[in-house]
């Protein structure tokens, strides 16, 4: 396991918010583990938190803004791409304004800042949802659409058709998080000349200026717009270079405008709060289908951590097969309801049984519509905690476990013939006198279906 990160050190930037064109000061703090990303507005009274958390997504025009409690932050997309770039979990955004600093338009000051601090290891471990079934999320306005499907690491592909003959479609890839700093981070944020205009009459991109977006010519530039740009970037030529963009920067890639769409969705899926290991796929991304996306994905992992799903790779080499089983438990078909052993420790056991229409009890139980009892779950449950207090003892064969409570039982879902059960026991104090208490959980189709607290104690048999 992976453990969490923070960075070593403060560390303070200075810069201009590019739709505010107000001056902002940021400073970056260590974090506490399972802190995730949160920002303070220490200009505001009480120095209000907004954690970076898809569900604050408020809009995402020009940029993805947050809002909780009418406490806004603007455009923070490039520097949490920036914090998951240099592999980071924990930290703390302090401002003094609003939006944050647009700097030059891509992650790479940030990046920078964040290595000159330093990262740490903390003690608590890394949380990641490793993404096991296609994921999607289609905006039928505009067909954008982002999915993730089951990978060995966090990669990213971006495709973007921006329609027109100065930039038409681009693609970038990122296969894992290390190639963000050198491959990713430095790629700048950009418009198309009809959006500048349209930008500039509506009093927006205060900040900008040739140096932190890449401005694409996508139409005959009038006199008057000619000027009116001049004058927006205090300038007193500008031109359009060979490749369709004005003039005072050079691409670094000439895919830059794809990459840089990809700098956002990794900033943008940074508000799940929780790391995916998955293929990320999107087809013309934007703000508005990355945060819903996120939305998606944050609402699935709190739905699956809910449940407390965890995930047994069945094809492995059983801890005991169906003979060890009845060397040690005294239970004979049609009464012995564990059919493998996937893990045994000094603390917990993982058992598994698959259902089948061929059980005793579908006869009688519901036979128009089967359905496996609750009790017979519960006594499936002490069977497999059966395993673990009789793996104590030298002898097992010499002993038999019986109840002596059952408490907090609770059945959450049906298990039906074709089911793989399977049936979790953690110790709840250690094992004394032969007598074991336990929480159990079982599970079926990733959800579960029953639970209990349960005390045995082994006798030796006379």
């Amino acid at each position: 396991m992976t453990k969490q990160t923070t960075i070593a050190a403060e560390i303070s930037l200075k810069g201009v918010g590019l739709h505010t064109g107000q001056e902002v000061a940021m400073t970056f703090k260590p974090a506490p583990v399972n802190n995730g990303f949160t920002f303070v507005r220490v200009d505001l009274e009480g120095q209000p938190i907004i954690e970076a958390d898809a569900n604050y997504v408020v809009n995402t025009q020009r940029g993805t803004n947050l809002e909780k409690l009418g406490v806004m932050i603007q455009t923070p997309e490039h520097v949490l791409a920036a914090l998951v770039g240099c592999d980071l979990d924990n930290v703390i955004i302090e401002l003094n304004a609003s939006e944050l600093p647009i700097m030059d338009g891509s992650s790479k000051y940030f990046v920078e800042a964040i290595e000159k601090a330093g990262i740490v290891e903390q003690e608590a471990e890394r949380k990641v949802y490793v993404v096991k079934d296609v994921i999607s999320f289609l905006d039928e306005a505009t067909g954008s659409e982002i999915t993730v499907i089951p990978s060995d690491e966090y990669c990213v592909t971006a495709m973007v058709d921006f329609g027109t003959k100065v930039l038409g479609t681009q693609n970038a890839t990122m296969k894992g998080i290390k190639e963000f700093k050198k491959e990713i981070s430095n790629c700048r944020t950009f418009s198309f000349l009809h959006e500048l205009e349209s930008l500039l009459n509506n009093g927006l991109i205060k900040g900008g200026d040739l140096n932190n977006a890449i401005v694409y010519v996508d139409k005959e530039i009038s006199s008057e717009t000619m000027e009116n740009l001049k004058k927006a970037f205090n300038k007193d030529t500008i031109s359009v270079k060979e490749n369709g963009i004005l003039d005072n920067l050079t691409l670094h890639y000439p895919n830059e405008a794809a990459r840089h769409k990809l700098l956002d969705i990794i900033g943008d899926l940074s508000l799940i709060g929780t790391r995916i290991q998955g293929k990320i796929i999107a087809n013309k991304p934007g703000h508005y289908v990355n945060t819903q996306f996120a939305k998606k994905m944050a609402k699935l992992i709190k739905i699956e951590e809910r449940n407390n799903v965890p995930s047994y790779d069945i094809n492995k080499e059983p801890v005991m097969d169906i003979h060890g089983i009845m060397n040690l438990l005294p239970h004979r078909p049609p009464f012995l309801l564990v059919d493998k052993i996937l893990e045994l420790s000094e603390t917990h056991v993982v058992g598994l049984k698959n259902v089948t229409m061929n059980e005793d009890f579908f006869v009688g139980h519901f036979p128009g519509a089967p359905v496996m009892p609750g009790v017979l779950q519960i006594e499936a449950m002490a069977q497999t905690g059966g395993i673990l207090i009789l793996s104590t003892v030298p002898d097992p064969e010499n002993y038999l476990t019986y109840f002596m409570k059952i408490d907090n039982v609770k059945f959450k879902n049906k298990v039906l013939p074709g089911d793989t059960l399977f049936f979790k026991c953690d110790l709840i104090s250690p094992i004394r006198r032969g007598i074991c208490h336990m929480q159990a959980y079982a599970y079926a189709n990733g959800k579960l279906v029953s639970e209990a607290e349960l005390m045995a104690q082994i006798v030796k048999v006379k």
